[in-house]
């Protein structure tokens, strides 16, 4: 407000500026927030105050957030109890405790069985080694990723046809998946009605039925390299070799009852297990001329 003096010429008021001469955004005195510019600015203030913590330090939410974490840890031990019922994941982590050394050997004892001479799996404590402790004893990493390779070597050969599809690719996979299902499924039931007492898990038949993928992909692969010539002589190797290996393999643990009692191989119940033993072994070169033979043209 103005306020005229004694000789009638009006006198404006006395405006303090804060800062430097000139500089405009200080004109004015901020009094909004009750404060100075150096509370605004964070200079004199006490330890940050964040949103939450309020909320955090009340008793009623720090028992609520105990009890929902009290509440997920049950939820996922139930979950973990549950599922190890029906997919044991301790056990799986056997079959994949593998090294390179380890795939390094096995692949070539698949390749080559015939100058092997022990066949048995080690034993520690009544507990068989892990597979990179032993070249016999069976594993999931290797019919996992020959079943991979398998499926992309015969995507790559339905390319080169013109015939890809993801739809075709799609049917190429599922049925040599079912195939495996159904060959597992059928050596069970043969196995309980020959009545065979054997250490054989299921988990061992899906591994031993899965190495036949390593032969079906090395004869795709060289059908596409040298021809069809190629890919017979190639097949009929890995489809000889597989089942030497089958052979040896399995008789251990097929026979093992009658080998671990030191009697023959003798009686109608012991000859039903031999048949059943070249049975395993004679499907494998089956299936994998029956899923390749399609591939090659």
């Amino acid at each position: 407000m103005e306020y005229p003096n004694q000789s009638g010429f009006r006198q404006q008021p006395d405006v303090r500026m804060r800062g430097p001469p000139g500089d405009p955004r200080l004109l004015f005195e901020d009094t909004s927030a009750g404060g100075s510019t150096q509370e605004h600015s964070g200079v004199g203030k006490g330890p940050d105050v964040y949103p939450g913590q309020a909320l955090l330090s009340d008793p009623v939410s720090n028992l609520a957030m105990a009890y929902g974490s009290s509440l997920a840890s049950h939820g996922k031990e139930m979950m973990d109890k549950n599922l190890d019922r029906f997919v044991p994941i301790s056990k799986l982590k056997y079959y994949f405790a593998v090294d390179t050394v380890y795939v390094g050997k096995k692949l070539g004892l698949l390749v080559f069985p015939y100058m092997h001479d022990n066949w048995e799996v080690s034993y520690q404590q009544d507990t068989p080694v892990a597979p990179r402790f032993d070249i016999n004893a069976p594993d999931l990493y290797i019919p996992v990723m020959g079943f991979i390779t398998y499926v992309l070597v015969a995507g790559l050969a339905l390319g080169t046809q013109n015939r890809f599809s993801p739809e075709i690719l799609g049917i190429q996979a599922s049925s040599a998946l079912v195939w495996l299902i159904i060959e597992v499924l059928a050596v069970l039931l043969s196995l309980y009605l020959v009545t065979v007492n054997t250490d054989l898990t299921t988990i061992d038949l899906v591994a031993f039925s899965g190495y036949k993928y390593v032969g079906m992909f090395v004869g795709v692969l060289a059908g596409l390299l040298f021809g069809r010539m190629g890919y017979y002589l190639s097949l009929l190797w890995c489809c000889v070799s597989i089942f030497v290996f089958t052979i040896r393999t399995m008789r251990l643990k097929i026979l093992s009852e009658a080998a671990a009692e030191g009697r023959l191989v003798r009686g109608a119940r012991n000859q039903l297990r031999m048949y059943l033993t070249m049975a395993i072994a004679a499907a494998q070169p089956v299936f994998m001329y029956w899923l390749t033979f399609h591939l090659v043209r």
